[in-house]
């Protein structure tokens, strides 16, 4: 692949050009030279877009892809595309499928199938066995053979003693574990944020307390142990607080915040549409402050998608009876963006969604510099467009942006020697 990058401005901390618009010229998938300004050589495919950015290529720390088991919502090839399409190169796949990636086989199928692709997939292991928090699954093994970190994803690790046994055991071998605060008990049957908007609606609310509880605890217990955890889909004030405060005493505690948390709040679900139902819950305008000031200060360090297939039965049902989540690796960016324009500057809110997620799962780091892989996200982070659902490359539709305008728009990546364009 040999591909000459025209008049882009660098976003990335950890290059020397970061900030300046420049050339990239690329040859068989290395960068061979960056500069003012480059002549297209001959046989090299030349790409120029009005207002182009280029930052090392995305990492998103939460894409789930129901393969195996569910490949009707989505399969391994249709999420990868999507991720594409998004502008990442690199995903970290949940294990909740059908059977649950709990073994050394699973996660092998995960890295096999995704063998040859322009995005990087890598399997996250479940924590327990089947994700039923009963019995630490064989974390180790699956350690060896590919997996990253370790979750039973949106199914939170309700018993303490479990989750000691993971986080003593997984110091071992250098294992992340990371965990969904929700309180079970607190949240079973709910369906929408606890508040005034849930009352008005006669929906039974799941409370930030369930997440807040939650939250305390595992602070508590990654403390008692020493150990570090990454918590996942923050989206309460008091969590934030919570998170802050840890990190001044010095706990190696980590954070992600989904992209939609920070645009959407409650009051989308005034119309009973369930493509606003999602798990944690849409919180209010008041946590999406605390949200923002978290990625500000360093409390939140990455910025995830979790990208959630449902199909149509599972979304245009009672809103009792609908699914929770969204599809959002296409539009993540761009909800991100489109909330935190003029509040975080470009390259701190893109480092989260880059280096950060990296950094926390023990990964490399691209950098745009010479003579390394090229490894890049191309987009326009003013350019404003609506979405269609004929946009969508996942199996399933289910996302409430659909005709609704955003900003920052996604060009393509180069990554493996390859360059897609969205």
């Amino acid at each position: 692949m040999n591909v000459l990058i025209k008049s882009a401005k660098v976003i990335d901390n950890n290059s020397k050009f970061n900030g300046k618009t420049v050339d990239i010229l690329i040859e068989k998938g290395i960068i061979k030279e960056i500069a003012k300004s480059i002549t297209t050589p001959k046989n090299h495919k030349e790409i120029n877009f009005k207002g182009l950015h280029v930052s090392n290529g995305w990492f998103d720390m939460r894409a789930n892809f129901c393969d195996p088991g569910n490949e009707h919502k989505e399969d391994l090839n249709a999420g990868l595309e999507a991720a594409a399409k998004g502008g990442f190169t690199g995903v970290l796949v949940m294990p909740d499928t059908q059977p649950s990636t709990d073994n050394k086989g699973a996660i092998e199928y995960i890295i096999n199938k995704a063998k040859g692709n322009a995005v990087n997939a890598y399997p996250a292991g479940a924590l327990s066995y089947h994700c039923e928090g009963k019995e630490i699954a064989e974390m180790y093994d699956m350690h060896n053979a590919g997996a990253i970190a370790f979750t039973d994803n949106k199914k939170s690790v309700e018993s303490a003693s479990l989750l000691n046994r993971a986080l003593l055991y997984s110091q071992s071998f250098g294992g992340l574990i990371m965990n969904f605060p929700n309180n079970k008990e607190l949240s079973q049957g709910g369906q929408i944020n606890e508040g005034i908007i849930s009352t008005q609606l006669g929906l039974k609310g799941i409370p930030a307390l369930a997440e807040d509880l939650m939250v305390s605890r595992d602070i508590y217990l990654a403390e008692y142990c020493n150990a570090k955890i990454h918590l996942t889909n923050i989206s309460t004030k008091q969590s934030v607080k919570l998170i802050k405060e840890a990190k001044k005493k010095g706990l190696n505690i980590t954070a992600d915040v989904n992209s939609y948390h920070l645009l959407l709040n409650e009051e989308e679900l005034l119309g009973f549409e369930s493509n606003y139902k999602v798990m944690p819950p849409l919180r209010t305008k008041e946590d999406i402050k605390a949200l923002i000031n978290g990625l500000k200060d360093g409390t939140i360090d990455v910025i995830c998608s979790d990208h959630t297939p449902e199909d149509i039965e599972e979304k245009q049902c009672e809103f009792d009876h609908a699914a929770f989540g969204i599809v959002n690796l296409q539009t993540s960016f761009a909800a991100a963006n489109t909330a935190l324009t003029d509040k975080l500057d470009i390259a701190d809110y893109i480092s989260k969604l880059t280096t950060a997620p990296r950094a926390i799962l023990g990964l490399k780091s691209p950098i745009i510099q010479e003579g390394m892989q090229a490894n890049l996200t191309l987009f326009n982070p003013n350019l404003k467009y609506t979405l269609s659902k004929s946009d969508i490359v996942s199996k399933s539709k289910n996302t409430p942006l659909i005709d609704k305008e955003l900003v920052g728009k996604v060009h393509g990546i180069v990554n493996n020697n390859t360059m897609i364009l969205a």
